[in-house]
């Protein structure tokens, strides 16, 4: 048990619900704060562990209140959950964040910088463009399929054999479907254009970033990738062990073990499914260019090992062997060493 107070505080847009208990666990002070007075409430409390659910705006109000000279805990909901006592309302969310917060075998998630930040919202945003882009391009070929034109695949086939298409007048298509797939194109162009932006940007990032240049020593880790897993990881020092920092991702076996028998199952997916999707392509790369150009490195010994496995469960364990590398040069600040 913890000799400071806890404040558990369950985080919303406008009004958040507060609990305080003392050192020993008792309940001193259960109330409805405005946004603009949770500040003004805390300065004006002792020193204490104040605790929150991982949300938006957690990482926030976790520097704003460790500013204030408290200890901060953000803990993923997944942990608060056990301790709602009955039905669910605020008041029980906010005490179920406080007795959470003095288990110390609960993991916190680490506050993200300001940087941290911005790298994930610049991720987050282009995923989305990438997403529309290729919704776009989807719906380009369904529409020419109705109308008995079939599009190779690949962004470069379209772009060439719709340009085609349009510029010839006599291959059927009527003039109302020719305006909709022309704006249709120019919509793709724009996310196009959009996504190569972010692109430079990330690559500028990743040009002052010592720990990102590390990271790209990496196989499988491009500026994308780097960039992600900085957004993500920051420098993982807050990750015990690379096996921790592979679970966070959600790379790692399933377990179910009773009566002294265990069995492994399928990867867990919990974690950020953006970073495992980006870190699992990686690993594909990676896995084509050792296939490709087989040599005697640790990995490409391991690549030879795991011969006759069907190619997915190479490529997704070789995804949970980058991503504990990836923790061992960041933690260790060392490039990678084939």
């Amino acid at each position: 048990m913890t000799k400071l107070n806890t404040i558990g505080i369950d985080l919303a847009k406008q009004v958040f619900q507060v609990h305080v208990n003392s050192s020993t666990g008792k309940k001193l002070i259960s109330k409805k704060l405005k946004r603009h007075q949770l500040l003004d409430f805390l300065r004006q409390q002792p020193t204490a562990l104040v605790a929150m659910e991982a949300c938006s705006g957690a990482h926030y109000w976790g520097r704003s209140i460790k500013a204030l000279g408290h200890k901060v805990r953000v803990i993923h909901p997944t942990y608060v959950k056990p301790f709602v006592q009955l039905h669910k309302n605020d008041q029980r969310d906010a005490q179920a964040i406080a007795e959470a917060a003095v288990r110390p075998n609960i993991p916190d998630v680490a506050l993200k910088s300001q940087e941290q930040l911005d790298l994930q919202s610049i991720h987050r945003v282009r995923d989305r463009l990438v997403k529309e882009k290729t919704a776009i391009g989807n719906e380009i070929r369904g529409i020419l399929m109705e109308s008995g034109v079939v599009i190779s695949r690949g962004h470069g086939a379209l772009k060439e054999q719709v340009t085609l298409l349009l510029e010839d007048a006599e291959n059927g298509l009527s003039l109302r479907c020719r305006r909709l797939i022309n704006d249709l194109m120019a919509q793709w162009y724009d996310r196009e254009a959009r996504v190569i932006q972010f692109d430079k940007e990330l690559q500028e990032i990743v040009k002052h970033s010592e720990s990102g240049q590390r990271l790209q020593s990496i196989p499988g880790v491009g500026v994308v990738n780097a960039t992600l897993l900085l957004s993500l990881a920051g420098d993982a020092s807050h990750f015990k062990s690379a096996r921790c920092f592979s679970a966070y991702l959600g790379l790692v076996p399933k377990q179910h073990a009773s009566g002294g028998k265990e069995q492994l199952q399928g990867i867990s997916k919990h974690g950020n499914k953006h970073a495992r999707r980006q870190l699992v392509h990686g690993a594909r790369s990676a896995y084509n260019a050792l296939k490709k150009k087989p040599d005697d490195t640790r990995l490409g010994q391991w690549l030879q090992r795991m011969e006759g496995k069907h190619p997915n469960k190479i490529i997704v364990a070789l995804a949970n062997k980058l991503a504990r590398i990836v923790w061992a040069v960041l933690t260790k600040k060392v490039v990678y060493q084939a």
